[in-house]
């Protein structure tokens, strides 16, 4: 192997990363890898170590060492060059790792791969919204050059390779990212996450448009979810079907739910099972636009109120009105040989 880089987010896995790090860091070099190794000390830190990578010629490997969020960072600083992602996944859910092939349980196998690994081109989702207001416990986003300049006034730029949603879904990203059940792991961390998040939920409106198709208004109680991977929190297989080198994205819908059918959602969500209940769809999309409504019906420029969170890979960190779109050939993986659904 040339040239590997690893960033390291110790605290991945509500901070379990710092601890199992030692340990794995002599697995890799055991592997016969020696790496450069950073670790990453906020959130954004490692889109910023990943950017200041993109011109190092000799650079054959860049490893995310985490979750979900620690793999976006990365892919954000890495999106558009030739350098090669490669993960450890160490994350709650680590979905993104899942859904290239490489093994979630058996962390040598993982490093394996960082050397035997398959080399996929994939897509990924440019989402455009307002900056979502910090709390005591979670920063507000700051702007990364790397993901580029935003098109709307007071907006801001993030680019999404597992998936992004909104309404009742992102509201559990929001409430995780702020520590709620922190010491509970894996898919019962989502799904407690997600209980209290239909329980707290409050109705709103919003105008959305699907690619071009007609605005449509519609009650955001329910799932709105645009996927590059079959699954995400922990396993819910939210898009099945989804391979991670599609040429679109796939987009899961269900407006004007009730809290009940919301919690009774929550078990086909986990098994794939949930399309044509109630009305839930899905299919090919590449773009679509969320914005709230005024007292006419019409479409605003205000952000909702209280916020409807978007959330980049399980970063809730922008709000209405949004704007999501797919561009194909943005990052290059190293994954196992054969990935879910391909």
């Amino acid at each position: 192997m040339g040239r590997t880089v690893l960033i390291v987010n110790p605290a991945g896995r509500d901070g379990t990363v710092a601890r199992r790090w030692p340990s794995i860091e002599e697995q890799v070099r055991a592997a016969g890898i020696e790496p450069e190794v950073i670790i990453t000390e906020r959130v954004g830190h490692a889109t910023e170590i990943a950017a200041g990578l993109r011109d190092d010629a000799d650079l054959d490997l860049v490893v995310a060492v985490g979750g979900d969020g620690t793999v976006h960072e990365v892919a954000s600083g890495l999106r558009g060059t030739d350098i090669i992602l490669g993960i450890i996944p160490l994350g709650s859910g680590s979905d993104f790792a899942r859904s290239h092939g490489i093994p979630l349980k058996d962390i040598a196998a993982a490093i394996a791969l960082l050397g035997n690994g398959v080399d996929r081109r994939v897509g990924a989702i440019r989402l455009e919204g307002r900056p979502a207001p910090a709390t005591a416990t979670y920063p507000a986003p700051v702007h990364h050059a790397v993901n580029g300049e935003p098109e709307m006034a007071g907006g801001m730029v993030r680019w999404v390779f597992l998936e992004s949603d909104c309404g009742v879904t992102s509201q559990v990203s929001r409430m995780k990212a702020e520590g709620k059940f922190k010491r509970i792991r894996g898919s019962m961390k989502y799904t407690l996450l997600g209980i209290r998040a239909v329980f707290g939920w409050k109705r709103q409106r919003a105008l959305v448009t699907i690619d071009d198709g007609e605005a449509e208004v519609v009650d955001m109680s329910g799932l709105f979810c645009m996927c590059l991977s079959e699954t995400f929190g922990g396993g819910y297989r939210v898009a099945p079907g989804t391979v991670a080198t599609q040429a679109h994205a796939s987009l899961a819908c269900a407006f004007g739910l009730s809290k009940l059918k919301m919690l009774m959602l929550m078990g086909p969500l986990r098994k794939g099972k949930h399309v044509g209940k109630w009305g839930i769809t899905l299919r090919e999309a590449r773009r679509m636009e969320v914005r709230a409504i005024d007292a006419k019906g019409q479409a605003s420029s205000r952000s909702h109120d209280p916020p409807i969170w978007i959330q980049a890979d399980g970063e809730p960190c922008l709000q209405t009105p949004a704007v999501l779109q797919f561009h194909s050939d943005q990052l290059t993986v190293r994954g196992a040989s054969t990935i879910p659904n391909q």
